[in-house]
Formats: C-alpha cells, sequence, structure tokens
C-alpha cells in the first residue's frame, strides 16, 4: 500500500460522488445523471456511490495501492464492488450537495480501478429512518490502483 486516507463524508440524498479535482475537465459533473438506489456507478472522471442511509457522516478509508490489492475475506462487508476511473490530476474531490473539503491523493494521473467496500448499511437506514442524522455507522473502504494494461 503506497498511502492511506481517513475521511468523514457527508451524505445527503442518499448519494456522494468522487470526481476529477478540475472538474471543469468532466464530462457528466456531479449531479447530473445521478441515479438513487445504485452501490457504484462510473461515468467519465466520476464514481457515484449510493448510501442506503439518506442524509449522514459516512467513515471512508481511501487506500491506494501500487497493484492491485488481495481482497479482504476476513471482514464482512456488506456490498462490494468494481470500477474504473480517470484523472487528469491525480486528485479525486469529494462531493455530497456540493464539493467537500476532502481531496483524495492517488498521486499521478492516468486511468485507476477501484474496489468499493460498505458495512452497516442496514443499520444506517434504520438510523437516518427511525432517529435522524447518524455519524460513522455506515463505513466504506475504497481501494485504488494504478489500471495499467
Amino acid at each position: 500500500m503506497r498511502h492511506e486516507q481517513e475521511l468523514d463524508v457527508r451524505v445527503s440524498y442518499g448519494q456522494f460522488c468522487i470526481q476529477e479535482s478540475h472538474d471543469t475537465k468532466i464530462p457528466i459533473p456531479y449531479p447530473n445523471e445521478a441515479e438513487s438506489g445504485v452501490f457504484l456507478k462510473a461515468f467519465p472522471m466520476r464514481l457515484d456511490l449510493g448510501s442506503a442511509g439518506h442524509t449522514h457522516t459516512a467513515s471512508v478509508r481511501v487506500e491506494v495501492w501500487d497493484s492491485v490489492p488481495d481482497p479482504d475475506h476476513q471482514k464482512a462487508w456488506d456490498e462490494v464492488a468494481e470500477a474504473a476511473t480517470e484523472t487528469v490530476s491525480g486528485d479525486l474531490a469529494v462531493w455530497s450537495m456540493e464539493r467537500g473539503p476532502d481531496v483524495i491523493t492517488l498521486g499521478k494521473p492516468g486511468l485507476w480501478r477501484v474496489r468499493v467496500a460498505a458495512a452497516g448499511r442496514a443499520e444506517v437506514l434504520q438510523q437516518t429512518t427511525d432517529v435522524g442524522v447518524a455519524y460513522g455507522v455506515e463505513r466504506w473502504r475504497l481501494q485504488f490502483w494504478p489500471d495499467e494494461p
């Protein structure tokens, strides 16, 4: 693993997004064409992530690897999916209703693969439905590695 980041990500309307930091370069910027209820959807230079909770703060662990990491069979994830994305800057911004303060640093531009995993989904759905805003109940892990041919 090259490096890792721990983020607290604001989720609004059951979604958040990771996209190229230079948002003028993105062909379809967030939230255009965003879909509710979809766990992971890739657009050019953008990844939409669907939460199980409506409005809350999710814990997100970002890992940047030099090559594909082994799957984690010791942790029980509710959902896992993979996608590809491109960055022209090597940095990805975190978005919800607007651009957040966090930037994911991949270290170099190019094509990247990502494995997305989430846990605590049933709990965050129940808590945001019955109680209100939740903090850290839904946990995400985003593993990035270069998508080299």
